[in-house]
């Protein structure tokens, strides 16, 4: 008897014994298909079971470019064709081992025993999660508390959507280096910046919750973004939403015959897309039975069979449309619209906090960022727009890049450097002609325009 089927932490001994059984069995295979590897993954069924699938996958930067999904029962299969991030198959041994390793049975062992009451993971930093109303400067605002409150960030994602932002913060303490674990002291901090996620403006109020636990960082934000109702269309004008060229679209209907809902998605195909809605269904009490995903060029198409979590359909008009506006919301949120800047060098305590600060007194507004450290480097990203949402123009960039560095900050976008490229040949064009017309003129051969 496998000794990891004893740590899983089932409702009942007959699913135990259904994966003592039938464990779990992966297979990697790089020649049935031409330009993806095949993953395929067959083992007995739990609710969420497809989503941690997807999510391992997903978290090996990994890209899906085609699935089949089936759980009738107890059982699923999956079939899963995935990329590399340069479009390739996964040649990397390291990393299809790591597959089979993730997805096998000591992938169930360690999911069921981080669910366990009392175990956890060590944490090396606190979390912090803030939700409230988006807003210019309002990320600059945040760091700058952090630090007045010796507090170093050595991680963090921010995500908005639909004037609301949702955040994860991984703090220690500035002199120690270690996780900041004093009640007292995390209240002041949960108070002050629930007083800047507040503002003037925010009927809803911020939100703040500090975790030592371990907690995957993307479906925090996905399920912290839904329960803040970044779905809800009452703060966005109508006409505005029918005339986005870049919405999802979403539609569901019922299959009477077999007692499905069947969902519908065709929208720009990007990384992760299936984890947004998976995650999604997931968190919001749907069952996948059967799916299929494909893609079309830069187009993705996705079709789910879906169930309530208590084996009924979707029942009702009101519950079809909230379903079609969260799945648009999930592929939506992480979506990053705005000009993507880049930033690595030595790390330091209250580097975000200047560069931000930068951001907001140059009129920028970040509306995504991915915050890393790697040993002693920090490897951020930003997408900024200016206050209004609107494309940055090149020289607002480059008078950021002059105050923090153009070595440190760079511009991660083809079209901005055309842009860019562009714009110098007309300066040095402008001042080739004004010094040819000087010579001229000094030779008498031109009159002066004065």
């Amino acid at each position: 008897m496998d000794s990891w089927s004893d740590s899983l932490d089932f409702d009942d001994e007959f699913e135990k014994l259904v994966y003592r059984v039938n464990p779990p069995r992966v297979t990697v295979d790089n020649t049935s298909s031409g330009n993806a590897t095949v993953v395929k993954v067959d083992s007995a069924n739990k609710h969420g079971s497809l989503l941690e699938v997807v999510q391992v996958l997903t978290d090996l930067n990994l890209t899906i470019s085609r699935a089949y999904i089936s759980s009738d029962g107890e059982w699923f299969m999956d079939v899963f064709h995935v990329i590399d991030q340069d479009g390739n198959k996964i040649q990397d041994e390291e990393v299809i081992s790591r597959i089979q390793q993730s997805l096998g049975s000591r992938f169930f062992s360690v999911r069921s025993l981080r669910r366990s009451v009392g175990v956890q993971a060590a944490a090396e930093h606190t979390s912090i999660e803030l939700t409230g109303r988006d807003r210019p400067g309002l990320l600059s605002e945040i760091f700058a508390v952090l630090t007045d409150l010796k507090c170093n960030v050595v991680g963090a994602e921010v995500w908005t959507h639909n004037s609301r932002m949702a955040s994860v913060v991984y703090i220690t303490d500035e002199s120690t280096m270690l996780p900041i674990d004093d009640p007292d002291r995390l209240a002041n901090i949960k108070q002050l910046l629930r007083y800047v996620l507040k503002g003037d403006k925010d009927k809803w109020g911020g939100k703040t919750a500090v975790s030592m636990g371990v907690s995957h960082k993307e479906r925090r934000l996905h399920q912290m973004m839904y329960a803040d109702r970044d779905y809800d269309r009452n703060d966005r004008n109508e006409q505005e939403i029918t005339s986005d060229t870049t919405r999802p679209l979403v539609t569901v209907e019922n299959c009477m015959d077999k007692g499905y809902s069947a969902v519908n998605i065709r929208c720009k195909d990007r990384p992760k897309l299936l984890f947004d809605i998976v995650c999604t269904l997931t968190d919001m009490e749907y069952v996948v039975f059967h799916a299929s995903v494909t893609t079309e060029g830069a187009e993705a198409n996705q079709e789910f069979y879906i169930r309530h979590i208590d084996g009924c359909p979707v029942s009702s008009e009101p519950e079809k449309l909230r379903i079609i506006h969260c799945l648009e919301a999930a592929i939506k949120r992480r979506s990053s619209e705005g000009l993507r800047l880049e930033l690595c060098s030595e790390d330091r305590v209250g580097l975000l906090s200047d560069v931000t600060r930068i951001f907001r007194e140059n009129g920028l507004s970040v509306t995504h960022a991915e915050v890393t450290t790697r040993g002693s480097q920090a490897v951020n990203v930003f997408y900024v727009t200016d206050a209004a949402g609107n494309p940055v123009n090149s020289q607002t960039i480059e008078a950021v890049r002059s105050e923090i560095g153009f070595t440190i900050l760079h511009v991660k976008d083809d079209a901005y450097s055309k842009q860019l490229q562009e714009s110098g040949r007309f300066s040095l064009g402008n001042l080739f002609r004004s010094r040819s017309e000087k010579l001229l003129y000094n030779l008498g051969l031109i009159k002066s325009s004065s």
